[in-house]
C-alpha cells in the first residue's frame, strides 16, 4: 500500500547523538586530574569501571527508579501492621552497585592514602546516574565513627555496615549479610534545632553508654526509612542523647518503630523519606549520656563532606549534558559550541563545575590525614564552608546548564529535570545555608588555630597578585567582628571562592585558574555566561566536552 504523500511531514535532522553508555570517568578529565593530585590513583582501575557502570546499566536504572517512586505498606492483607517500603527493583540495583564498589566503606576497610578521595571519585560517579541512593549510603558511610564511640554496639553492627554485600531483605541484623543505617533526627516543632526535640528516652535497666532504652516520641525527618537502623536523638535525664534504634528486638520481632507516611517531595524521588512514630521503641545508647550533639558531630564532616560530593557530581552531569548537546547541535549554520556567546557561558559552567570538584577533593586529602593537625582545622571549617558554597551553586548552575538545551532541557526524557529538582536537597540537608556559615563563625571564634589554618592554606597569593589582594581584604575583613553574623553569608562566600582559585592556581592548569580568579575575585556578571574578555573560552570548553570513543 502506498503511503498518502503527506504522510510524512519531515526529516528528522539536526539532532544529538546519545550519550548512552559513556564511560562517565573516561570522559571527565578534571575528575582525573584531581583524583590524582590527591593520592587517589592507586584506584583508577576501579574508578574507571565504576564509570562504565555509572555512565550505563545505573544511568537507565536512575531514570526507571524515578519514574517508580517507594510505596508505602502500612499494613499486609491480613490486616497486620508491617511498616514497609516497597522499592522498584532499579533502586535496588544502584545500591547494590554502589555498596559492592564500596562507597560506604572504603575509607574504613582500606584507609590507605588516598582512600577518602577515591571513594568521592566513585560517589561522584554514582550520583551522576542517580542521587536518590545517597542518604542511605552517606548514612552508613557516616555511622562508623560514631559508632566507634560505643565499641561494644560497633563490635556487633560493624561487620555488617563495612560489607559489600547489599542485602534489602526485612530481617534482624543477625541474619543478614549486609546493613544499611538511616538516620531520625529532626521533629516537628524544631527542625535543625534538634534541642527542642521532645522525644524521650527510657532506661529498661541499667542507664548509661551501651544500655538500652525505650524511645517515646516523633520524628518529622527520617530518611531511608527500610534501613536496618537509625542513629536518632532523644532526652534522658541528663540531657539530648544518641541512639541507635534497629528495626528489630534482638528476639527477632519487629520493634516500636512506626511510619506514618512518605514525604511528597520536590525531588529525591527514587529515595523515601518519612515520618515516623517510637512507641516504646527499643534503642540502644551511643556515646556519653546528655552529650548527643557532640556525639553526632562525629557524622557531621562525613555528611556534609557527601552534600560537597553530591552537588557537584550534579553540576558535573549537567555540564556533560550541555557541552555534549552543543558540541552538535547547530544554529544558523553553525555548531553552538563555536559560537562565542555559548563559549562563554559553557566555559563558565565548567569553570564552576572544576572549582567545585577542587574544594571537594581538597576536602577529601584532609579526611585522609585524620592525625595532622593543620588538616584537621582546616576540615573543621571546610566542611561548613564546602557543604554552603558549593551546594548553594548547584541549582542556579544546572538551570543555566538546561538551558543551554533550550526547551529540550526542560523535559523529562532529559535527564536536567531531575538534577536540578534534586539539587536543593543538599543546601537544605544537614543544616540549611545559615546553619552553615553561622557554623564557620562558630568554628573561627570558638576553636583555636582554625583561622590561622585557613589563612595558612591560602597562603600568599602564590604569585597573582590579584589573589593576594583578595586574601588581604579577607584577613580584614575577619578582623572587623563588628555585625560579623550579619555578614557571614559573604564572608564564607569570600573564603571559598579564595580557597578554589588558590587550589585551581596550585594545580598549574593556567587556562582554568586566570579564568577563575578574573571572573570570581573581582565585580563581574551577575550570571553565567559573562566572563571577562581575554579568558581562553575554546580551551575551558573542549576540556569539558565529553569525547566518546
Amino acid at each position: 500500500m502506498n503511503l498518502h504523500p503527506y504522510a510524512e511531514t519531515h526529516e528528522v535532522t539536526n539532532q544529538v547523538p546519545p550519550l548512552d553508555g559513556a564511560n562517565l570517568y573516561r570522559i571527565d578529565l578534571p575528575l582525573q586530574e584531581w583524583v590524582r593530585r590527591y593520592e587517589g590513583g592507586w584506584a583508577e582501575q576501579k574508578l574507571d569501571a565504576y564509570g562504565a557502570l555509572a555512565g550505563g546499566p545505573l544511568m537507565a536504572a536512575g531514570f526507571l527508579a524515578n519514574e517508580n517512586k517507594p510505596v508505602f505498606k502500612s499494613h499486609d492483607r491480613y490486616g497486620h501492621r508491617i511498616d514497609l517500603v516497597e522499592f522498584h527493583p532499579a533502586y535496588h540495583e544502584l545500591m547494590r552497585a554502589s555498596i559492592k564498589a564500596g562507597i560506604p566503606s572504603m575509607p574504613w576497610t582500606d584507609p590507605r592514602a588516598g582512600a577518602q578521595v577515591a571513594r568521592a571519585g566513585l560517589s561522584y560517579l554514582h550520583s551522576q546516574a542517580e542521587a536518590g541512593t545517597g542518604c542511605p549510603l552517606t548514612m552508613t558511610f557516616a555511622s562508623v565513627p560514631a559508632l566507634r564511640l560505643q565499641p561494644d554496639i560497633a563490635e556487633k553492627w560493624l561487620p555488617k555496615i563495612l560489607a559489600t554485600e547489599y542485602d534489602p531483605r526485612n530481617l534482624p541484623i543477625e541474619q543478614k549479610a549486609g546493613a544499611t543505617i538511616g538516620m531520625a533526627m529532626t521533629e516537628k516543632q524544631g527542625g535543625t534545632d534538634v534541642r527542642a526535640n521532645t522525644t524521650r528516652a527510657y532506661p529498661v535497666g541499667i542507664p548509661g553508654p551501651g544500655q538500652a532504652y525505650e524511645l517515646v516520641g516523633h520524628k518529622w525527618f527520617c530518611s531511608a526509612p527500610m534501613c536496618d537502623a537509625f542513629l536518632t536523638l532523644a532526652y534522658t535525664d541528663k540531657g539530648l542523647t544518641c541512639f541507635l534504634l534497629p528495626r528489630h528486638r534482638p528476639d527477632g520481632s519487629r520493634n516500636e518503630f512506626y511510619i506514618q507516611r512518605l514525604k511528597n517531595k520536590l525531588g529525591n524521588w527514587s529515595n523515601a523519606s518519612s515520618e515516623v512514630e517510637y512507641r516504646g521503641a527499643l534503642a540502644w545508647m551511643i556515646g556519653e549520656e546528655g552529650r548527643g550533639v557532640p556525639t553526632i558531630i562525629e557524622m557531621v564532616a562525613m555528611t556534609r563532606f557527601d552534600c560537597m560530593i553530591g552537588s557537584s557530581s550534579l553540576m558535573r552531569q549537567a555540564l556533560t549534558q550541555a557541552a555534549h548537546h552543543c558540541a552538535y547541535r547547530q544554529v544558523g549554520g553553525r555548531v553552538l559550541a563555536e559560537q562565542p556567546l555559548m563559549q562563554n557561558v559553557l566555559a563558565d559552567l565548567a569553570l564552576e563545575s572544576e572549582a567545585a570538584l577542587a574544594l571537594t577533593m581538597r576536602m577529601g586529602r584532609a579526611l585522609d590525614r585524620p592525625h595532622d593537625e593543620q588538616e584537621d582545622k582546616f576540615a573543621r571549617l571546610v566542611t561548613a564552608v564546602g557543604k554552603y558554597w558549593i551546594c548553594k551553586r548547584a541549582p542556579a548552575m544546572i538551570n543555566e546548564a538546561a538551558e543551554c538545551l533550550g526547551g529540550a532541557g526542560y523535559v523529562e526524557d532529559t535527564i536536567l529535570p531531575r538534577l536540578y529538582r534534586e539539587a536543593p536537597v543538599n543546601s537544605t540537608w544537614e543544616g540549611s545555608g545559615n546553619v552553615q556559615c553561622l557554623d564557620v563563625l562558630r568554628a573561627l571564634s570558638k576553636e583555636p588555630g582554625v583561622l590561622d589554618a585557613l589563612f595558612a592554606e591560602l597562603g600568599d597569593g602564590h604569585g597573582d597578585a590579584r589573589l593576594a589582594s583578595f586574601i588581604g581584604n579577607l584577613k580584614a575583613s575577619f578582623a572587623d567582628t563588628h555585625d560579623i553574623q550579619y555578614r557571614a553569608r559573604q564572608l564564607t562566600e569570600n573564603v571559598a571562592v579564595a580557597l578554589q582559585a588558590k587550589l585551581l592556581l596550585e594545580a598549574g592548569n593556567a587556562t582554568v585558574s586566570d579564568a577563575f580568579i578574573a571572573s570570581r575575585l573581582s565585580d563581574g556578571g551577575r550570571v553565567y555566561g559573562t566572563l571577562p574578555r581575554g579568558v581562553d573560552v575554546e580551551a575551558l570548553v573542549a576540556r569539558a566536552t565529553p569525547h566518546l570513543a
